[in-house]
């Protein structure tokens, strides 16, 4: 039996996570700031890419403005319950992260340079939580779409600990972990681009000020092939 004792910077057993819906979150149709859909079919070619940062209201705005993205959109993965509401993923017996949903253009943008945005837009040292969010739906991670992405998140994870190494960091916690077949799981309305409706919003996210490196040598041989839809 779930054990209500547990902290909640622990993972939930699958036995004891909530069961969830069939239902999904119904969305917006297009996205608050720049009006495209939040939904797929998106572009032939585009792709897709899945992260967490800590809070999801930050860190859609950190990426909704790059160069080359064309939607985003925040949700929950990693978990076990399928559809879940908010509430459900606070109260730890999901299992899932916050994270939000890029789709981009990749004649414009590489992974490599969304990477670049997750690593320095937080400080992915913390375990489960993110300055003062704590709780295993704020624990940083990257969900890989295509084993391609999976090589390129490992081998900038590996890159990135040795700088905040130098720096006087801890080790990395990041989960690094294929998109599970469920998926992402999109988010209430209300929380979608949070922070273009409301400007002055909290924001708990805060980066290192240490730079990830680039040219891993990686941007040249992803050629991806498209996940978007």
């Amino acid at each position: 039996m779930f054990s209500f004792a547990r902290h909640k910077t622990s993972m939930v057993d699958p036995s004891d996570a909530l069961p969830g819906r069939q239902a999904q979150m119904p969305v917006p149709e297009s996205h608050f700031i720049n009006f495209r859909p939040l939904k797929p079919p998106f572009p032939e070619g585009f792709q897709r890419a899945v992260f967490g940062l800590g809070c999801f209201w930050g860190a859609e705005r950190a990426f909704w403005s790059v160069p080359g993205v064309w939607t985003t959109a925040v949700g929950y993965a990693g978990g076990y319950t399928p559809n879940p509401t908010y509430e459900e993923v606070c109260s730890g017996r999901t299992g899932h992260a916050e994270v939000v949903l890029v789709v981009w253009d990749p004649s414009v943008a590489s992974y490599e340079d969304l990477l670049k945005v997750f690593w320095e837009s937080h400080d992915p040292t913390q375990g489960m939580r993110q300055g003062n969010d704590v709780g295993t739906q704020y624990r940083s991670a990257i969900y890989a779409t295509s084993e391609d992405q999976m090589t390129a998140a490992k081998l900038s994870a590996a890159r990135y600990a040795e700088a905040l190494a130098k720096a006087g960091y801890p080790p990395v916690t990041s989960e690094i972990a294929p998109l599970a077949e469920a998926g992402f799981f999109y988010a209430e309305d209300y929380h979608q681009q949070y922070l273009g409706k409301n400007p002055g919003g909290y924001c708990g996210l805060g980066g290192t000020g240490v730079a990830c490196p680039t040219g891993t040598g990686l941007k040249a041989s992803l050629a991806e092939k498209p996940t978007a839809g």
